[in-house]
């Protein structure tokens, strides 16, 4: 990969770090609020429990986008983190915060989905 593909991953990654950052720091949905109407505490259980989900996921994300930065201080971006394989450049491209190839990511995909081998293991056997 180039220095100026690089630079360009790094500017994107950067200005969504600061995108999703900046997201994070307004978690008021997540209040709790009493109603003395059940519909209106399901429906405020329900819109908070969504909140939740979207703060987990932003902040995963989040820290994915800091460990791809760190990759490239290091100079492994693009190179995954478990096989030590090139990983694609129209997978950098559609998703640059990617620490994984796609053998390694549908291993890890696998994993999360059934819960029966650890990620370990599973990882050594996509390698």
């Amino acid at each position: 990969m180039t220095k100026t593909e690089i630079n360009k991953y790094k500017e994107i990654l950067e200005a969504r770090q600061a995108e999703l950052a900046d997201v994070l720091r307004k978690r008021d949905a997540i209040t709790i609020e009493k109603s003395p109407d059940a519909l209106d505490e399901v429906q405020n259980a329900a819109e908070r429990e969504l909140a939740i989900r979207n703060l987990d996921r932003e902040s995963t994300l989040l820290r994915n986008i800091r460990a791809a930065l760190r990759r490239i201080d290091e100079g492994t971006f693009g190179v995954c983190v478990h096989c030590e394989e090139d990983i694609s450049p129209k997978r950098v491209a559609a998703v640059p915060w990617t620490p994984y190839c796609i053998a390694c990511q549908e291993a890890v995909d696998r994993a999360q989905e059934t819960g029966n081998e650890s990620l370990e293991e599973l990882l050594v056997n996509a390698a």
